[in-house]
């Protein structure tokens, strides 16, 4: 009976993977990464940071949207000068058909310019027209180390006039995300949420792709999660599908409004597209497909 409900829920979350959302991380190989291994339908998102600039972000991206993938990249805030700038970053944007943005905060300190949040931001998004049809914005499952919970949520309260979906960060507890969705919830904040995961992962591979790409880069996500990045070192590294087992009815469930799955590929695109299709494989003849 046991493995029955949790074959049931991990078919209910799998159903998630059909079309995910996979992050990468800007270096010199991922585009080739990319082709390779990610079909077309899964939608690729494209972080930016302080030490790469957010040119890096948008030149990744106008070469996978002219491959024909659907790609978002992050408009991080606090790297964005003024109002022409952003006019500037969203007309290039536009003009490669980009049609949904991320907007977190970033980590840039201090700030380039004048926005110091991802609410001025979206504020000025809205005063110059809403050039996108879509704007997610990030959840907090976990306490954020500079802001309290309750103002993490208050956060998007303030923030769902401007944006359209919710992308939560990194949380390898279940419980802790299920209690979190139903604080939204209950908050009265109703913006469909992309549940936010890891691909799986191992420790060496990530370790090579810190040096190749600035440790701060790739291991920034991973701030906080000292129990799970010391449980790397086990053989196979990280396999995510337990988590999803027990995520599977709370992210099925109606209330709970989730859209999809946002996996944190950490730039191991093979490792994590493979997973997805053994996933799906398994239960496509349970109906998903």
């Amino acid at each position: 009976m046991k493995s029955a409900s949790v074959r049931s829920a991990l078919r209910a979350a799998t159903t998630l993977l059909v079309r995910p959302r996979f992050e990468v991380i800007p270096s010199p190989s991922i585009e080739e990464q990319v082709l390779e291994w990610v079909p077309r339908d899964v939608t690729i998102t494209v972080t930016a940071s302080p030490s790469k600039g957010l040119d890096a972000s948008f030149e990744l991206c106008e070469k996978l949207r002219a491959q024909g993938y659907r790609v978002v990249p992050h408009v991080a805030a606090r790297q964005v000068v003024d109002g022409s700038h952003l006019e500037e970053i969203s007309a290039r944007l536009v003009a490669c058909g980009v049609e949904d943005i991320f907007v977190p905060a970033g980590d840039a300190d201090p700030p380039a310019g004048i926005f110091d949040s991802s609410f001025s931001l979206l504020v000025e998004l809205d005063a110059q027209g809403r050039p996108f049809a879509h704007v997610g914005i990030t959840g907090h499952p976990e306490s954020h180390p500079d802001i309290s919970d309750d103002l993490t949520v208050q956060a998007m309260w303030d923030k769902r006039h401007y944006a359209t979906y919710i992308v939560s960060n990194l949380c390898f507890n279940a419980t802790t995300v299920r209690r979190w969705i139903e604080r939204v919830r209950a908050r009265g904040v109703t913006l469909p949420l992309f549940f936010g995961m890891s691909g799986p992962i191992e420790q060496a591979k990530l370790l090579k792709m810190a040096t190749k790409i600035g440790v701060g880069d790739s291991m920034r996500v991973l701030s906080g999660h000292t129990n799970w990045i010391f449980r790397l070192g086990t053989p196979g590294g990280y396999d995510p599908t337990r988590l999803l087992q027990r995520e599977g009815t709370a992210l099925a469930d109606p209330a709970s409004i989730v859209e999809g799955v946002h996996l944190f590929t950490f730039n191991q695109l093979r490792q994590a597209e493979e997973w997805r299709q053994s996933l799906l494989a398994q239960l496509a003849p349970h109906g998903v497909n």
